[in-house]
C-alpha cells in the first residue's frame, strides 16, 4: 500500500477529486495549507500599500492506495491539477504499513 500526498493550487481541488473518482478512488482527505516553494511567496496590493504574502494558500490531498493503483493516481493528479504555470505543485508516495477500519477492524488493502 501506499500514502499518496499532493500538494495542489486550491481551484484544482474539484477536477483532481473527479479525476480520482473516475478511476476508482472512493476516498481521500483534503487539507486547508500554507507554504511556498520556488515562488517564494509574491507581492500584493492592499489600499495602495505594498505588501509581501510569504505563505500561499495551497491544498494538500491525501489518498490511501492500493500498489497497483499507483500510476493512475499520479496520471489523475498530474493532468487534472496542472495549469502549466509556476506553482503546480508537487505529489509524494510513501509507503504505508497497515491501514484499519475503525469501524469493521478490518485490515490492510481491504480496510481502504
Amino acid at each position: 500500500m501506499k500514502l499518496v500526498t499532493a500538494i495542489i493550487k486550491p481551484f484544482r481541488l474539484e477536477e483532481v477529486r473527479a479525476a480520482l473518482s473516475e478511476i476508482g478512488i472512493q476516498g481521500l482527505t483534503v487539507y486547508e495549507v500554507k507554504g511556498f516553494g520556488r515562488q517564494k511567496g509574491h507581492t500584493e496590493l492592499y489600499r495602495g500599500a505594498e505588501y509581501v504574502v510569504d505563505y500561499i494558500p495551497k491544498t494538500k490531498i491525501e489518498v490511501a492506495i492500493d500498489d497497483d493503483q499507483l500510476d493512475a493516481v499520479i496520471e489523475a493528479i498530474i493532468e487534472s491539477a496542472k495549469t502549466g504555470k509556476i506553482g503546480d505543485g508537487k505529489i509524494f508516495v510513501i509507503p504505508l504499513e497497515n491501514a484499519i477500519r475503525v469501524r469493521t477492524s478490518e485490515t490492510g488493502s481491504s480496510a481502504l
